[in-house]
């Protein structure tokens, strides 16, 4: 399975019942937990497209790691699909987001913003980590998201 295929499949598990202020607080202290324990230098971001629901930068985060959350964080709401896929989905046209129009300074379409969607509903937040490789930030959020949706059985 290519990158892309492993990319969609991924996201199409990652569904929730329902998502509250409650279920942000409780995945972001899932990234804080996840990141702790690798003293992950990372800001952690969970947002909806008006509204932050929760933030942290952990030691070693940059203050340009909270850029990088915001615009990775508007292009997964924007397209709903996470940005590592926007960005992988894009390079095999040889695209870049600047064939839609979109400024390089408020979007991003690297790793780490993975859309929060609910069954039934769409996407309705994004949950963003910023810091790390591409491929890493992408994989905590995964992870984090996992081990929430797990506990909600």
């Amino acid at each position: 399975m290519d990158d892309i295929a492993t990319l969609k499949a991924e996201a199409a598990g990652l569904v929730f019942p329902a998502f509250t202020e409650d279920t942000a607080l409780e995945l972001g202290l899932a990234l804080v937990a996840l990141a702790r324990a690798d003293a992950l230098p990372v800001v952690i971001d969970i947002r909806t497209a008006d509204r932050t629901l929760f933030h942290a930068a952990l030691p070693g985060a940059a203050p340009l790691n909270d850029l990088w959350a915001q615009r990775k964080s508007a292009t997964a709401l924007l397209f709903q699909k996470p940005s590592m896929l926007v960005g992988l989905e894009g390079a095999a046209k040889g695209q870049t987001l600047a064939i839609h129009g979109l400024d390089p300074a408020r979007y991003a379409d690297h790793g780490g913003a993975v859309p929060v969607r609910v069954a039934g509903v769409g996407v309705v937040a994004v949950a963003t980590v910023s810091g790390l490789p591409s491929r890493d930030d992408h994989a905590l959020v995964v992870q984090a998201m996992r081990q929430v949706l797990a506990k909600a059985g």
